[in-house]
């Protein structure tokens, strides 16, 4: 089972997706994609590990958490937009962006285990006034789209509902 799960900012998605990924699962790894680069980001991460419990792993990659995916047990990796953030930030050029986009997207439509990604919904906004924050819509996007095609169910979370955009049961063979 391959789960996306995507919404706007403090809409629910990451509370939604670690109950799925608990109910796939005894063995669970909470692969994070983000860093403690200043004190709100480190109270942020120290917020996400407390509402876990100890039957959690956490796994840290910002940069190439596909190789981290193939686990024993379900894989919640918790966020893609910073992920997406951290490749911006290294200075990856478009390409590499899009070769590191490609390569995820391997990876989870080859993993044996379940897995349930996080994003966050970045197409209904306006279009952002700066270059830098245009490629960052356009990579999420994007990478949000190649996730889809591949992934078993996508679940839109709003105001703390999810909302079921795919199923295995409303796609078309």
């Amino acid at each position: 089972m391959k789960i996306l799960v995507t919404g706007g900012a403090r809409s629910g998605k990451s509370r939604f997706a670690q109950a799925r990924a608990e109910a796939l699962h005894p063995r669970r790894f909470y692969l994070a994609t983000a860093q403690a680069l200043d004190a709100e980001m480190a109270d942020r991460i120290a917020r996400h590990r407390a509402d876990r419990d100890g039957s959690w792993q956490t796994l840290e990659e910002p940069l190439d958490p596909g190789p981290l995916l193939r686990q024993d047990g379900v894989v919640l990796l918790d966020c893609l937009t910073l992920w997406v953030s951290n490749l911006l930030l290294a200075d990856r050029d478009d390409a590499d962006i899009e070769a590191a986009m490609e390569a995820l997207v391997s990876a989870v439509a080859t993993a044996d285990n379940p897995v349930v990604l996080v994003t966050n919904e970045v197409g209904l906004g306006i279009v952002p006034n700066n270059p830098l924050a245009r490629r960052f819509r356009d990579h999420s996007g994007r990478l949000s789209q190649l996730l889809a095609a591949v992934c078993d169910e996508v679940v839109l979370c709003v105001a703390g509902l999810p909302l079921t955009v795919k199923s295995p049961h409303n796609v078309e063979r």
